[in-house]
């Protein structure tokens, strides 16, 4: 297993370096996408990139999304012979602290997807905790299962080559809606979704890239589509589902 990390920036290039630095005890290759981010914020992408040898860069010359970024970066590491991406924030807001939990579960899982269970501290506001259990609620409908307990999350361990076989595939949203997206359809095609805690910071001066009301559109327009494709698909992703239970209650 060849482990590496995938961040994509947009407004976030001032916290980029904090987070590099956390990410270079593992010596795994950092997949940096500046997402299309403006004079001032590539200034800190590109210093960074400079400054350390395990980051390669990838720039978007206009903003494409957090999805598009993501696939950029895992379309990188699949050339560079990565097997299993981490993916995580630029903004500081993922406890790098369980890395180590994350990267031993995906060792003893190298099949599985690793995501995310945030944890929120007093700084969470709290219209984004509430309004996360709604867009989370609906992914136990289009996969009928509760396995995925958050979808939202940017934290999680990818295995690399099922990811980009999804990509080149099926439409994924390129936007704030990729997360939930490509996570239903790893579910879908049978693959277990393994969650683990971990703790979420919400800094008072911090900036956030989801717009309210574009991107809960673009969720619910996600799901619409996801609903539609089941329409033809939900015999397949019930099978899959007795199979991964069967497989999974075996190895217990």
């Amino acid at each position: 297993m060849n482990f590496g990390f995938v961040i994509p920036v947009y407004n976030h290039g001032s916290t980029l370096d904090a987070v590099i630095k956390n990410l270079l005890p593992y010596n795994f290759p950092i997949i940096v996408v500046d997402d299309g981010n403006d004079e001032k914020n590539k200034i800190f992408i590109q210093e960074a990139a400079n400054r350390y040898p395990l980051v390669t860069l990838i720039t978007h010359k206009k903003n494409r999304g957090k999805g598009k970024a993501m696939k950029s970066g895992i379309r990188a590491a699949y050339k560079m012979g990565i097997t299993h991406i981490l993916q995580l924030d630029s903004d500081g807001q993922h406890d790098t602290l369980s890395i180590p939990r994350f990267i031993e579960l995906s060792e003893q899982n190298p099949d599985a997807v690793i995501c995310g269970i945030p944890e929120y501290d007093e700084s969470a506001p709290i219209e984004r905790v509430d309004g996360r259990k709604y867009a989370n609620g609906y992914i136990h409908v289009v996969t009928f299962s509760k396995e995925i307990i958050d979808g939202m999350i940017g934290f999680r361990i990818y295995p690399v080559k099922p990811f980009v076989k999804i990509i080149n595939h099926h439409i994924i949203s390129n936007r704030m809606a990729y997360d939930i997206d490509i996570l239903v359809h790893f579910c879908w095609k049978g693959i277990r979704i393994i969650s683990e805690p971990v703790k979420i910071f919400y800094p008072a001066d911090g900036i956030s890239n989801y717009n309210y009301v574009k991107d809960t559109i673009r969720i619910s327009v996600m799901y619409t589509r996801l609903s539609a494709i089941l329409l033809f698909t939900f015999p397949i992703v019930l099978i899959r589902n007795y199979i991964k239970g069967r497989k999974i209650n075996g190895n217990k």
